[in-house]
């Protein structure tokens, strides 16, 4: 009887190399980072604010540009597109804000569908005109999570977590292979942050996407990553499971004094 082949290993997702980022103010916002994620992980990066970890995520699909260093999205370097070559490739890549960054006055549906834009014609584009399939699958990324009974209304009559929902189903219209989250439930009541987190969750464990995302509440860090990464002052000073972030570690992150909080209050949102 033959042995079982074994399952292929996880391939590259991104890999960042010595990762640099100087603003024209003279603040370092990135000092040598180099990191390497796998397809299929739940990565998050820990920090304080102005630690740097908005400005990596947006390295990595380029909304900012580096000044030193590499970042390759599946073997292809992305600091070094330009143009449609450039376009393509963020197409690969969804984003989720924390600002949720919706058209307040447009319905639900049509921020959802904002999501494929970029794949269309650019005349179609600019009138904003989709086809059958593509309302029919924004209709299926807000099913998803459980916003189609508002599809209709505008995106500012919902509450602050239905809205980073609708922002996550126009990152899934995109139908990213990487999904990229700059904390995306600090806007929200900690009773409510679960519920959007498990939404993402299920991006990564059901559809296999690769998900990076910043977080800053421990509990949440715990629950949902795979893999840790953390930033003091720009430069990346820890690496590791979520089992091994002890009170210590978690004070050489955030400083002496810092305790980390405990938070068990869990609550589903309408």
């Amino acid at each position: 009887m033959s042995a079982t082949a074994p399952l292929p290993a996880p391939q590259e997702a991104v890999r960042i190399e010595h990762l640099g980022k100087t603003f024209p103010s003279g603040v370092r916002a990135l000092d040598d980072v180099s990191i390497t994620v796998r397809e299929g992980e739940f990565l998050v990066v820990l920090g304080l604010s102005g630690s740097g970890k908005s400005t990596l995520l947006r390295c990595i699909n380029r909304l900012i540009d580096p000044s030193d260093g590499r970042v390759f999205i599946f073997g292809t370097e992305i600091t070094a597109l330009t143009g449609s070559a450039l376009r393509a490739m963020r197409r690969r890549i969804g984003m989720i804000f924390q600002q949720f960054n919706l058209v307040k006055r447009h319905s639900v549906l049509d921020n959802v569908l904002s999501g494929a834009l970029g794949r269309g014609h650019m005349v179609r584009s600019l009138f904003l005109s989709f086809t059958p399939d593509e309302v029919a699958f924004a209709r299926s990324c807000l099913q998803r999570v459980g916003l189609l009974d508002r599809a209709s209304e505008r995106a500012d009559r919902l509450s602050g977590g239905q809205q980073q929902r609708v922002a996550i189903s126009r990152a899934l219209m995109q139908r990213p292979e990487i999904i990229l989250a700059d904390e995306p439930v600090a806007s929200l009541d900690p009773a409510l942050r679960h519920s959007v987190m498990r939404h993402i969750e299920a991006l990564n464990r059901e559809e296999g996407m690769t998900v990076i995302c910043s977080l800053h509440d421990i509990d949440l860090v715990r629950r949902y990553a795979s893999r840790i990464v953390a930033l003091k002052a720009g430069r990346l000073v820890w690496e590791g499971q979520p089992e091994h972030l002890d009170a210590s570690t978690f004070r050489e992150i955030y400083g002496e004094d810092a305790e980390p909080a405990s938070n068990s209050s869990v609550e589903e949102e309408p």
